[in-house]
């Protein structure tokens, strides 16, 4: 199981990262949304700078008893790619604490502004230490998939956020839902499968794994690499949440949300109406 590298501490990181780090971390902790942290930086502020901030609150995590289970990609839509002028993914940590059981419900208030999107979950049974990793490493890695959800929320006030504010904000991490029967490489095309998410039995959200940067797989690869070249590569038994294979929907107070793929199983999460124990 992988732990992120040291990265930067708060004596060490310079003031903007510290404050923006600080914002995200206040608004986590308060339950109240925050302005975008863009404008804490000097214009053309890039991603490494977003990075750092996001690398700072999961230090913070860890020396605080959290622990590190896997990461997520985002931003493996093409057209929400546009919608931010960027051209490649992002990534995040996931934490064991937010991992939500199948079927599950959320208490309210846990978070700020949450949508639901369903996707494709992998885990590893062996490391991907290389820079060039290839989608053949990735076969050969990968334990099992199972149907997730990921309930993303953003700390920043509005969802006004730019690539630079999601990166910050750990990809917009929230929490996650897995399904609960691994299901071998061997036995499904990661490709070719359809998803169906409804929300209070209507359909919400539907699309297939070609709609994550062509293949799920495609998307793991990208992580894979990027993580190597920053020295702190996925190990096995990480977890990866490849990205969203449909529009992701809000979620209100009262929601129950399931997702169907087709040769993976469901996973479904409730959104309490007045409390919860998750």
């Amino acid at each position: 199981m992988s732990t992120p590298s040291d990265g930067v501490r708060p004596d060490a990181a310079p003031p903007a990262v510290v404050k923006a780090a600080d914002l995200l971390a206040e608004a986590a902790r308060t339950g109240t949304a925050c302005p975008p942290v863009r404008d804490l930086f000097d214009a053309g502020a890039d991603l490494e700078t977003a990075y750092a901030v996001q690398q700072l609150n999961v230090r913070r995590g860890l020396d605080a008893g959290r622990r590190i289970v896997g990461r997520k990609i985002g931003l493996t839509s093409v057209a929400v790619q546009c919608q931010l002028g960027v051209d490649r993914p992002d990534f995040g940590a996931l934490f064991a604490d937010m991992a939500v059981p199948d079927g599950g419900e959320v208490s309210a208030g846990r978070l700020l502004q949450p949508k639901v999107e369903a996707e494709v979950a992998i885990v590893l049974g062996r490391d991907l230490p290389h820079p060039a990793c290839t989608v053949v490493d990735v076969l050969r890695a990968v334990d099992f998939a199972l149907p997730a959800l990921e309930i993303v929320d953003s700390r920043v006030r509005g969802w006004d956020i730019s690539l630079v504010d999601t990166v910050a904000d750990n990809a917009s991490c929230g929490l996650y839902v897995l399904g609960t029967t691994p299901v071998p490489l061997t036995d499904v095309d990661l490709r070719t499968v359809t998803m169906t998410m409804t929300r209070g039995g209507e359909t919400v959200s539907e699309g297939t794994g070609a709609d994550c940067l062509g293949s799920p797989l495609n998307a793991a690869v990208w992580l894979a690499c990027a993580l190597a070249e920053r020295g702190d590569p996925l190990r096995a038994g990480d977890l990866v949440l490849t990205g969203a294979l449909g529009p992701m929907a809000p979620a209100a107070p009262g929601d129950v949300f399931e997702a169907r793929v087709c040769g993976l199983g469901s996973v479904r999460v409730a959104f309490a109406k007045d409390g919860g124990a998750l």
